[in-house]
């Protein structure tokens, strides 16, 4: 089984490549962002909270997203293996998913971080905003704030799993056929 955490910035690409490592390896692709939208278009009491959270740019919390996400993984008993995209997000994150999965005697095969600079991000979000409807991508100020939550909160998951053996960083800059060869690439080699 390969359990991937794929982790980045808003717009570093973790969901353009996770439909690719999907496909390629067979896995069942979970993104908190699609798990949040779904809540929210069916205006679920998870999916009004996290919305609320969504529109300030702020990240939604703990056990909002540990919520979720479990739910997730148990319609899915049969899965090969979970690519995890935009979770986890915090340290306390990442020690409920290590203990969940453990409890399915799963783990976390690799976390793979996509990293580019915050100036060409903010063009893709802005570029995304124009067409997703999401307001959180049509404002420079909200986009700078939700880099500013990603640097104090979700960075530090570098070192949590450093310790494990189990951090990668690739180049997330390139064409999509690019980076997904670096992705694939570091996979085939775990």
């Amino acid at each position: 089984m390969i359990n991937l955490v794929l982790f980045g910035k808003p717009g570093a690409g973790k969901g353009t490549q996770a439909s690719f490592l999907k496909a390629q390896f067979n896995l069942i692709h979970i993104s908190t962002g699609d798990l949040f939208r779904n809540h929210i278009s069916n205006q679920t009491d998870l999916g009004k909270l996290a919305k609320s959270y969504m529109d300030q740019g702020d990240l939604v919390p703990d056990q909002v997203t540990i919520d979720m996400l479990e739910n997730e993984v148990d319609q899915n008993p049969q899965a090969k293996g979970f690519i995890f995209d935009g979770f986890p997000r915090t340290e306390a994150q990442a020690e409920a998913l290590d203990l969940f999965l453990a409890k399915k005697e799963m783990n976390i095969s690799a976390t793979i971080a996509l990293e580019a600079d915050d100036e060409i991000l903010i063009e893709r979000l802005l570029e995304r905003g124009k067409s997703s409807g999401r307001t959180d991508d049509q404002d420079e100020d909200k986009i700078r704030n939700r880099f500013e939550e990603y640097n104090t909160k979700t960075a530090p998951l570098r070192a949590y799993y450093t310790n494990q053996n189990k951090f990668h960083s690739v180049n997330g800059i390139g064409t999509i056929e690019e980076i997904t060869t670096r992705l694939t690439h570091l996979i085939n080699s775990l």
